[in-house]
């Protein structure tokens, strides 16, 4: 068994797709209308949904936006340097809610931005391993 993909609700499809892509840098894996149903999917990732889990996004056609609720935690993904992470949402136009730094009584490095939906991604700085290349 293994993870395939987490879902999130999306008041704007395109919007969200740019972000996700042009933002943080994942790519549009597929997309498919239901009519009948009035609703979009779209698979975006770092890689191939037949290698790793990638974020599904759903719109349905009649809702703009969605009430995050208090259950909803983040989407965490790694990266080589927070700090640097940081910069580049920031350059792309994407929003940083706590800069890079370590965490509360811990010393792993991590970010939060946020996507155009209000949903929480977390960057946790990838920790060296002793005796492997950068």
């Amino acid at each position: 068994m293994r993870i395939l993909h987490t879902m999130l609700r999306v008041g704007n499809l395109e919007r969200s797709i740019d972000f996700y892509t042009g933002v943080l840098g994942m790519r549009l894996l597929r997309q498919s209308d239901y009519p009948d149903g009035r609703f979009t999917l779209a698979f975006i990732g770092y890689g191939e949904e037949s290698e790793t889990a990638v974020l599904e996004l759903t719109h349905n056609w009649d809702t703009e936006r969605y009430d995050l609720g208090n259950g909803y935690g983040h989407i965490a993904i790694e990266v080589k340097d927070a700090y640097q992470a940081c910069e580049e949402v920031k350059k792309r136009g994407g929003k940083v809610t706590r800069e890079a730094g370590p965490m509360k009584h811990g010393t792993t490095v991590i970010a939060f931005v946020e996507d155009p939906d209000g949903y929480k991604i977390e960057f946790i700085q990838r920790k060296p391993v002793s005796g492997a290349p950068d």
